[in-house]
């Protein structure tokens, strides 16, 4: 009777692992690769993607790779199609060397999600939460401001291949050439804005060659900072002016100081949350089409290609704000 009955218990025991092993195994999977890890901006989006994913039953991670070298994206997504996840998300260093992986992902049935990605072909859905003109002209108008829309200026990006960067830049500087044409930019734009001693060290070296320097276009979360150090080291605060996009709990000083002299961002954070949301969606079969309430974005408009969400969701960088935003953890 004892044996019996404990071969009852074992066998409930099983059933009920069986259960929750397939429970397990029937959670959505999802990967997200990002430019470079350990940096704030992307520490904010990975907290995002786990709130999400937890609220929704997705089994999801961030992959951040070690430096902003496209091959380290690309073995980063090999990996998760060999791992059969269900969505990859990718914030693209160079959108040409992840076609052919996203390809191959898509090929394996997996569900592709881009963010800052808006040339991507390979990919269910690009999201973005600023158009890349407005994000540009924008950040270009308040550098026209601070210095009084004359004098030389220097643009800083990512690298010369992540694509909104130099999308952005693009824009910045055709609108400055067209609205102050008395504003000078300096050699070409420089890849540089993923690191911050690459940016110290790159701003010191143009103020030192360039008397006549009066700004700096940052583009890329890192740049802000480092030329906002160059020029405390310099003692040019207020006479050289620094835009660009960051995280306020990473430049809080800096702008207080008036080294940063402002700039606008999103939430990164919540993009990791739209990232978790879509990709839900999509393994779902949930079709997004005009008018779709997508959280974080809002209603969307899918362009008539049917791969970019654009929507407008710029806060602006300043130290009558810059607290609540460090105090919200960006």
């Amino acid at each position: 009777m004892r044996l019996r009955m404990t071969a009852m218990l074992a066998g409930v025991a099983l059933a009920a692992f069986g259960a929750v092993s397939a429970l397990a195994q029937d959670k959505p999977t999802m990967g997200v690769v990002v430019k470079i890890g350990g940096i704030p901006w992307f520490n904010a989006m990975e907290a995002g993607i786990k709130e999400r994913a937890a609220e929704l039953g997705v089994d999801a991670e961030m992959i951040g790779p070690t430096s902003a070298d496209p091959a380290l994206q690309v073995r980063a997504i090999e990996d998760l199609i060999a791992r059969g996840v269900d969505v990859i998300g990718v914030v693209p260093n160079d959108e040409a060397a992840l076609e052919p992986v996203l390809q191959k992902a898509m090929e394996a049935g997996i569900k592709v999600v881009s963010h800052e990605g808006p040339g991507l072909q390979n990919v269910d859905w690009n999201f973005e939460m600023a158009s890349a003109t407005g994000f540009g002209e924008t950040h270009a108008e308040l550098l026209a401001q601070k210095m009084g829309g004359a004098g030389e200026y220097a643009v800083f990006v990512g690298s010369l291949t992540v694509p909104l960067h130099n999308a952005w830049a693009d824009a910045a500087i055709a609108y400055l050439g067209e609205k102050y044409p008395d504003m000078k930019l300096i050699g070409e734009r420089y890849g540089v804005a993923e690191n911050v001693d690459d940016s110290r060290t790159t701003a010191l070296d143009l103020m030192a060659a360039n008397p006549n320097l009066k700004g700096f276009l940052a583009f890329g979360s890192q740049g802000p900072i480092g030329a906002g150090r160059a020029i405390e080291e310099r003692r040019a605060t207020g006479t050289v002016h620094v835009i660009g996009p960051f995280s306020p709990g990473q430049g809080r000083d800096l702008i207080k100081s008036g080294a940063i002299s402002g700039g606008f961002m999103w939430n990164p954070a919540e993009a990791g949350r739209v990232f978790v949301e879509i990709g839900k969606m999509l393994v779902d079969g949930t079709e997004i089409t005009e008018g779709t309430e997508i959280r974080g974005l809002g209603k969307v408009s899918p362009d008539a290609a049917g791969k970019d969400i654009i929507t407008n969701n710029l806060i602006p960088i300043n130290a009558d704000t810059v607290d609540e935003l460090a105090g919200m953890g960006l």
